[in-house]
């Protein structure tokens, strides 16, 4: 009898192991199936192949392949409620695996759901604590500036040692700088540097510290450089540097109808109309930019003023540092309007000459200045060797 019951076991497990694989060799081609709907971007038809494959076999080597290609399948329907729902259900058949937490963060990170980003990471770090998933941790934290448990995972990292220790460094440099500590990042990035010499992203993050930090000579010294070894890497911050840069006024336009280079002279040198005592004529200057300013502020009319110049250099004075005849005017300290075109990325400033009763008024339009003190699009200031203009000398 005992020999008749052992036989019957044998038959039973045989069978179920046959069954088992069978199951996983069906599993096995309907991901394959998948794998090449998506590629021809089928992606429903894809995510129905992807999802049969784990269901036929969860627990094969396979399944996480399965359900994190089902995942994106969904990704690119645009249905990321379903994306998540299939690491769910993957978590509750193999809570054990730490790569389902680790990429159910990662996909939740995507979303900008960064709370429920870090209790998958902590899960991730719980059920296997490696440098991989304690980074993904310190920067769930990173990103919602918990800086101290950020530096606290990505100092772990560094105790680990080995490859990963780079990466750590690499994390606190990225903590040091949210938090504008900007030399102790540096100090940071090149630690990761001098662990990996192809670590371009950490070089890239270098430069993105310089120029956050005003370096802009070493950012773009950085760009130059990088530009030899990750061209991509190169070009993104040379953008981040131009968002960073401040602005400048380049030049003033040449057909502005106040005639802002030539020296003091009787004010019918503008119009002859205002040879006419106590007459008013409204001129206008034409101003470039180097990039695209707020239009908001440049069109605030008291962002700009105008006025004599005060300069003490060489022939910088107004009327050439000379005394001020009594003929002499005065303009209006700020615009009537400014209008601003965003496509030539030019701004318009209209404001008015007015003669004195007497008829004699007289101006020194190339000792005119005209400052501007408001923002880019980025929000940066005016670079302060290039927010004013004057005729003799141009922007500076």
């Amino acid at each position: 009898m005992d020999i008749f019951a052992a036989g019957v076991a044998d038959n039973l497990f045989s069978a179920a192991y046959n069954q088992s694989a069978n199951m996983d060799t069906l599993a096995n081609q309907a991901l394959s199936g998948g794998i090449n709907k998506y590629m021809t971007k089928d992606y429903e038809g894809a995510a129905n192949d992807f999802t049969r494959a784990f269901g036929l076999s969860p627990y094969s080597s396979f399944a996480f392949d399965a359900t994190k290609f089902a995942s994106m399948a969904y990704q690119a329907l645009g249905k990321p409620g379903k994306a998540i729902q299939a690491y769910e259900r993957a978590i509750q058949i193999n809570p054990m695996d730490d790569r389902l937490q680790l990429e159910m963060g990662n996909l939740l990170f995507g979303q900008e759901r960064y709370g429920e980003a870090i209790e998958a990471y902590e899960e991730a770090v719980r059920l296997y604590d490696d440098s991989t998933n304690r980074f993904s941790l310190g920067q769930g934290y990173l990103k919602t500036k918990r800086f101290n448990d950020a530096e606290n995972q990505f100092s772990k990292i560094i105790q680990m040692g080995g490859e990963g220790a780079r990466n750590g460094f690499f994390g606190m440099g990225q903590t040091y700088r949210e938090q504008a500590r900007y030399n102790d990042a540096i100090a940071q990035f090149e630690r990761a540097m001098s662990k990996d010499r192809k670590f371009y992203k950490a070089y890239a993050e270098m430069g993105y510290t310089y120029a956050d930090a005003g370096m802009l000579d070493k950012a773009e010294a950085v760009k130059a450089e990088l530009a030899q070894k990750d061209p991509g890497a190169a070009n993104t911050l040379n953008n981040y540097i131009g968002k960073m840069t401040p602005p400048k006024i380049m030049l003033a336009y040449a057909d502005s109808t106040f005639k802002y280079m030539i020296p003091r002279s009787p004010i019918t040198a503008m119009d002859d109309y205002l040879a006419n005592a106590g007459s008013k004529k409204t001129v206008m200057m034409k101003f470039q930019f180097d990039k695209e300013m707020d239009r908001e502020s440049v069109e605030h009319i008291f962002n700009w003023q105008i006025g004599r110049s005060t300069e003490s250099a060489p022939g910088m004075r107004y009327n050439h540092g000379t005394p001020i005849p009594e003929t002499e005017i005065e303009l209006q300290r700020f615009p009537i309007d400014v209008y601003y075109d965003a496509d030539r990325m030019m701004a318009t400033l209209r404001f008015n000459i007015v003669q004195n009763d007497e008829g004699t008024g007289t101006l020194d339009p190339s000792h005119i200045v005209f400052s501007f003190n408001g923002k880019d699009v980025d929000g940066n200031t005016m670079d302060v060797h290039h927010d004013q203009f004057m005729g003799f000398s141009g922007s500076f």
